[in-house]
């Protein structure tokens, strides 16, 4: 067992996709229909700001038809256990959704949150959950710009938390990898790192991704089957005992 144990969990689409969280990207490269240059980029929203707009919103709404399922809360239970017992815990992910939070865990949202509008002007950040209406933008409420963008991070802009994240990466013991494709850089990246600093690593996807390595052990299957056993088998590995699946 590792002397001071931190586990690392990075997680993608495929963890809310259990929870019928629609995936934005389909096998044509379309988002919802959309090309991805149109509505996933600082260009797109230059160029037509009430389609991106319409997206996001629709996005946004889509937040109250979910909830989070085995795998979210089985992080949670994690969290929870190894903070108890004063181990390390980082969750990094790259999903928009607000799954994760809702679930009770601590989370650093890389790509930004769908429940989250920011200033263009004076980059107020603001928590949204109400004004979803397609068709109308909303002002900041602290300068008055008549329109706030969503807190997303668009294909050519700079992922969040870059700093904490490589913070955590340099302490951790186990790598997990739930749900991710491995084809969406910087966070593709994270896996090979990890196993270069000694961390056992793990991977969890209905296929294996891009990045797997033969040094990582793949769990193949949905996230809300694999990930409680997954995790409950990891909290045993740093002597942790009884992190029930759930």
């Amino acid at each position: 067992m590792p002397t001071n144990p931190h586990v690392f969990v990075l997680t993608g689409a495929g963890v809310s996709a259990d929870s019928g969280v629609r995936t934005f990207r389909d096998a044509g490269g379309l988002w919802e229909g959309h090309r991805v240059e149109d509505v996933a980029t600082p260009e797109g929203w230059d160029r037509d700001p009430r389609t991106v707009w319409r997206f996001y919103q629709e996005r946004r709404a889509q937040l109250r038809e979910v909830a989070p399922n085995a795998a979210h809360r089985a992080l949670a239970l994690m969290e929870g256990a190894l903070e108890e017992a004063g181990r390390g815990f980082t969750l990094v992910t790259q999903n928009v959704d607000d799954l994760h939070d809702r679930a009770g865990s601590t989370v650093l949202h890389m790509h930004g949150e769908l429940r989250r509008l920011r200033c263009e002007r004076c980059e107020l950040v603001v928590e949204d959950t109400l004004h979803l209406d397609p068709g109308r933008f909303v002002e900041c409420p602290e300068c008055a710009h008549p329109r706030l963008r969503p807190h997303i991070v668009w294909f050519g802009e700079v992922p969040f938390h870059l700093d904490a994240i490589a913070a955590a990466i340099a302490r951790c013991t186990h790598f997990v990898a739930i749900g991710t494709s491995g084809q969406v850089w910087p966070a593709a990246g994270l896996l090979a790192e990890a196993r270069a600093r000694g961390a056992a690593t793990f991977v969890q996807a209905l296929e294996a991704p891009a990045n797997l390595d033969p040094r990582d052990r793949f769990h193949a299957g949905r996230a809300a089957d694999v990930v409680p056993d997954l995790l409950a088998a990891i909290a045993r590995d740093i002597g942790l005992d009884g992190l029930t699946p759930s």
